[in-house]
């Protein structure tokens, strides 16, 4: 899927205390983070959606928008939202996907489970998905590894010619691929 185009969608979102209609238009132009999650009041997925939520106020100067989408509705993200405090911090989109048509879109649908794997995809600004990553259901994701490569795929699309090697952080020296590095690394 790296390198492939969003595909259209329609959706509900819950965001500060508002239901909100939503659609691929809305993450043209900018940084969007999918957040895949298999469903709320559930036990990793609070603690993921809460360690994203605590490095929103970072993406958003990074200009990132973050969409957490599972298959419960939107007003079940809301009932959430207010019932748990790790939950109630969010003020990001929380996208209701009972159809399953975003899920199904991105290729993390559980054959006949109806829910979606825990799985995270980065797209720039153009709409092309940029990295993905799928983890088991009992694997949590961490915020600050996704904030990582972020900073990366930023850094690479400004700097054409230039990647980031393995572990590689803002400010940290990047690589030029050329044939004077080839077997010097």
């Amino acid at each position: 899927m790296v390198n492939t185009q969003i595909k259209p969608f329609n959706a509900t979102a819950f965001k500060q205390g508002e239901f909100v209609e939503i659609s691929e238009k809305d993450v043209l132009g900018k940084w969007a983070v999918f957040f895949f999650y298999p469903a709320d009041f559930t036990f990793v997925c609070p603690t993921e959606l809460g360690d994203v939520a605590d490095k929103y106020e970072e993406l958003q100067k990074l200009g990132v928008e973050v969409f957490s989408v599972s298959t419960d509705t939107h007003f079940t993200h809301k009932a959430w939202h207010d019932s748990s405090e790790t939950i109630g911090k969010i003020n990001y989109y929380m996208v209701g996907d009972q159809t399953g048509n975003v899920t199904n879109n991105f290729g993390v649908m559980r054959e006949g489970q109806g829910l979606a794997d825990r799985a995270t995809f980065l797209i720039d600004p153009e709409g092309t998905i940029q990295a993905v990553e799928i983890t088991a259901e009992g694997i949590g994701r961490d915020a600050d590894d996704l904030l990582r490569k972020i900073k990366a795929a930023q850094y690479v699309a400004a700097h054409p010619g230039e990647v980031c090697p393995a572990k590689w952080k803002e400010g940290e020296a990047t690589l030029a691929p050329s044939l004077d590095l080839v077997g010097k690394i």
